[in-house]
């Protein structure tokens, strides 16, 4: 049904898009869902609305939100059946940030072969699959996320036969491998982009979003970058679109060349044996046209101003399953569902920022024939917050916030479970920076990430407990992000950079206490600066009460225990603050997990429940709950 001014606000929460938009509206003024469901204000038509609206958010918004929905397809039906166990479900991800994981040659900058020498650690951890972070070859004004050569591999990881080499080992070890594929944009040295630019006209002048300057001189339209400052870039008499730093230009998928050449980079890696890809920001591809302003009141509430017109734009699903045909389908096999013969499939993961839940099942939903998962990141901030605040992180947040994805999923949708990645500090320190609580804090992480349904994802360190890093100053940093909001806003942002930035998570893994970290034997292309005892992996490696050794066992649970990957979940004590316990079933095996949330002791609950205990960071379970205490447990018949 299309909606239109006559709609009421009931049925703009009813469409997908329109829940997700309402919902992270109401996450970011701190506000409840309440605002909304409730019988008096869903029955409003939003022609009432509107002038209310207008004053919080621009006196477009409504038609703004109306041809946004007007583009989303509706929700796939909830299926009720057993999951198809897909190698990609029951898997175990670890992403590898490479310039930070190992160096091989004493350059300070990590490497394939650095990682090839790791593999050692990786198969004891346990984990199925690695993710590395960009390893294509790129002038690295954002750490490989600026691509010049889809087919090469930057001088700085080593060769393609260095990464042939290590896809081997991970096969030969029984692990998958797949690689990050950056195609939002391009560097400005990537030869399409030169070529546009020598020639606007020519066959490369339309991979791009060129706009000729007028004489007022101003940009395009008012997009601002993720990287601060305007989205555009005055390159001689033409305007380049840039989401991010001025070195990355957007790709105008919209042109069938450019959807063809992404493709045909995709099968060129997959028929070398790499196992799938992790697609940067690809739900940005679909761009409204016209690249009309964009609203400055939601560019307010939101931080960039004319998101509204590309976080899901009106080709975005067609582009994602051409691409799922085309790329990532080998002959014989179906785009939609994957059968159980078809289990070689690489799996094709999405990072999705402003995805909300419901967008999300239309992206991964099985039959569909789009995504098999993505990354979507309304968990990682508590309501009323961004990444730049100072604050301490509700776990009970994510309880509810978890409770509520999975009761909104059927058997066809599958959710990505992450605290970390390259992007985000790390989650002990968001949580409680306190060093007494740094490793039952990781353990308690480590069971939600392991234990709950779906694919987990380790980033590299959580194994250990990593934490933020005390930067001294602004020479200690080489995010091009925070130097940029550094430059922009003077040094009132520190406070924000200390928080937020996304070096906290690519400081050299910490190997061994010894210089250097055992990451590199010369000067680290960034150094950490963490002054701690017991959170290296030489340290960890042989204790068996370490975070480390919380994290092989958990892991060697989780597949020794189809119930905790493919198994049904149930909830239990919802109402009980800093207290997080479910059921894990599948094919007679019932398995009890309970966390606590909390820095502090709890009363013990499910005393009188027969259950024998599997893992946990308490011997029994005759004592009160201890702070972030974790337990998996099995549920004995009686």
């Amino acid at each position: 049904m299309a909606l239109d001014h006559n709609s009421t606000l009931g049925d703009v929460y009813a469409h997908p898009l329109g829940r997700d938009v309402i919902d992270k509206i109401l996450m970011q003024m701190g506000r409840s869902p309440a605002w909304v469901t409730n019988p008096l204000v869903r029955r409003l038509r939003l022609s009432c609305v509107r002038p209310l609206v207008a004053r919080f958010l621009g006196p477009d918004f409504v038609e703004t939100l109306l041809a946004l929905l007007g583009d989303c397809p509706p929700s796939p039906p909830l299926a009720d059946a057993p999951v198809a166990p897909t190698w990609w479900k029951k898997a175990v991800f670890y992403q590898i940030y490479p310039r930070s994981f190992a160096d091989s040659d004493g350059d300070g900058i990590g490497d394939l072969r650095g990682v090839i020498g790791h593999l050692d650690h990786l198969e004891d951890l346990g984990v199925d699959c690695l993710w590395l972070s960009p390893i294509f070859a790129s002038p690295n004004v954002d750490m490989g996320y600026d691509i010049c050569d889809y087919r090469d591999v930057m001088t700085e990881m080593g060769t393609v036969e260095d990464l042939q080499e290590l896809l081997d080992e991970c096969h030969r070890r029984g692990m998958r491998l797949i690689l990050d594929l950056v195609v939002n944009h391009t560097s400005d040295q990537h030869p399409w982009f030169r070529q546009a630019l020598a020639d606007p006209q020519g066959p490369y002048g339309d991979f791009y979003f060129l706009r000729r300057a007028d004489a007022s001189g101003a940009p395009p339209n008012n997009w601002t970058s993720f990287f601060s400052g305007s989205a555009w870039r005055r390159i001689g008499d033409m305007w380049a679109l840039h989401l991010f730093a001025p070195e990355q230009l957007d790709l105008n998928w919209d042109n069938p060349a450019v959807r063809r050449e992404v493709a045909d980079i995709v099968r060129f890696w997959v028929d070398r044996g790499i196992d799938g890809f992790r697609l940067d920001v690809i739900n940005y591809v679909s761009k409204r046209p016209g690249l009309p302003d964009g609203n400055a009141a939601i560019g307010r509430l939101m931080g960039f101003t004319g998101v509204e017109h590309y976080f899901h734009g009106p080709h975005l699903h067609d582009h994602l399953a051409q691409l799922r045909r085309e790329g990532f389908t080998r002959p014989g096999q179906d785009a939609g569902h994957e059968a159980p013969g078809q289990d070689a499939r690489p799996v094709m993961v999405g990072e999705g920022p402003g995805v909300g839940i419901e967008v999300a099942r239309l992206l991964t939903n099985a039959t569909r024939g789009e995504l098999d998962l993505v990354f979507s990141f309304d968990h990682l901030e508590t309501p009323g917050h961004v990444r730049w605040d100072d604050y301490a992180y509700d776990l009970n947040f994510l309880k509810h916030y978890w409770i509520d994805y999975q009761r909104r999923l059927g058997s066809d949708d599958w959710q990505t479970l992450f605290f970390e990645n390259h992007d985000n500090p790390r989650m002990i320190s968001k949580v409680n920076p306190d060093p007494a609580v740094r490793a039952p804090l990781g353990k308690a992480l480590a069971t939600l990430l392991l234990t709950m349904r779906g694919t987990p994802f380790i980033f590299q360190g959580q194994e250990i407990a990593s934490v933020n890093q005390d930067f001294p100053g602004a020479e200690a940093l080489r995010d091009v992000e925070s130097l940029n909001l550094l430059a922009e806003e003077g040094p009132t942002a520190w406070g924000k950079i200390v928080t937020g930035s996304r070096d906290h998570a690519r400081t050299p893994m910490r190997w061994s206490p010894q210089p250097g970290l055992g990451f590199t034997t010369g000067t680290p292309w960034i150094a950490g600066y963490e002054d701690s005892q017991g959170f290296t992996v030489a340290e960890q490696q042989t204790d068996p009460d370490s975070v480390l050794a919380f994290h092989r066992a958990l892991i060697a649970l989780r597949r020794a225990h189809p119930a905790l990957s493919l198994g049904r979940i149930v909830f239990v004590d919802e109402g009980v603050r800093d207290y997080f316990a479910y059921f894990r079933e599948h094919e007679g095996e019932r398995l009890f997990i309970e966390v606590n949330l909390s820095g502090r002791p709890l009363p013990r609950r499910h005393a009188d429940r027969p259950l024998e205990v599997l893992l946990g960071t308490a011997p029994d379970r005759r004592r009160p709950m201890a702070p972030y205490e974790a337990m998996v447990c099995r549920v004995l018949r009686g």
